[in-house]
C-alpha cells in the first residue's frame, strides 16, 4: 500500500537522492526515466527542494511504502494553476503504478484543497515517452516552449544543443 503525506524539511536528506537517482547517472538507467542520455550532473540540489517544500503555495507529496519513500513530488499554485515538478519514483518502483498515483494524488491536492481548475507541467521536448504517458493520463500539449537554462548548472549540464521544455496542461474536476 501506498500512503502519502507532506514532506517535512527533514525530508530533504531523503528526497535529493531519490529525485538524483530517478534522473541522472548510470543508478537511474534501471528505470525509465532517465535522463542520463540528455544531461550530466545534478537534477536538484538540497535548497531547492527546501525551497520547494517551504515556499509559499507549494508542498512536496512523499508517497511511502512500507516505511521507505518511493515517490516523490511538488504542487504548487503559479498564476492562478496548479503547478506539477519534482517528480520523481524510485527506479526500483518504476512501472508498477506508482507514479500515476503521484499524479493522481497532486490532482486532488490541487483541485480539492487549493481549488485550482488546472494542472500544469513543463517537460523537456526530448522526452516523448513522458510526454505520451502524461498524454495518456489526460494532459494536452500546449506547443508553448520555453528555453533549457543552458549554463545553469543547478538544473544539469546538457549533452544535446536542442533541448527546451513544453507547457502540458490538464483541466481538474473539484
Amino acid at each position: 500500500m501506498l500512503t502519502f503525506r507532506r514532506a517535512t524539511p527533514d525530508d530533504v536528506r531523503f528526497l535529493v537522492p531519490l529525485v538524483e537517482s530517478a534522473y541522472r547517472g548510470d543508478a537511474s538507467r534501471a528505470g525509465w526515466t532517465t535522463e542520463a542520455d540528455l544531461l550530466d550532473g545534478q537534477r536538484t540540489d538540497p535548497g531547492g527542494v527546501l525551497e520547494a517544500i517551504t515556499g509559499p503555495g507549494s508542498a512536496v507529496l512523499v508517497g511511502e511504502r512500507g516505511g521507505e519513500v518511493v515517490v516523490c513530488c511538488q504542487v504548487a499554485v503559479v498564476d492562478g494553476a496548479g503547478h506539477f515538478g519534482l517528480f520523481a519514483v524510485s527506479p526500483r518502483h518504476q512501472a508498477g503504478g506508482v507514479g500515476r498515483l503521484a499524479l493522481a494524488e497532486a490532482e486532488r491536492v490541487a483541485a480539492r484543497e487549493w481549488g485550482v481548475s488546472e494542472m500544469r507541467m513543463k517537460v523537456l521536448t526530448a522526452r516523448e515517452d513522458l510526454i505520451a504517458w502524461y498524454v495518456r493520463r489526460g494532459y494536452a500539449r500546449t506547443g508553448r516552449l520555453s528555453p533549457f537554462p543552458y549554463g545553469d548548472v543547478r538544473f544539469g549540464v546538457p549533452r544535446r544543443a536542442d533541448l527546451a521544455f513544453e507547457t502540458l496542461v490538464k483541466p481538474l474536476a473539484s
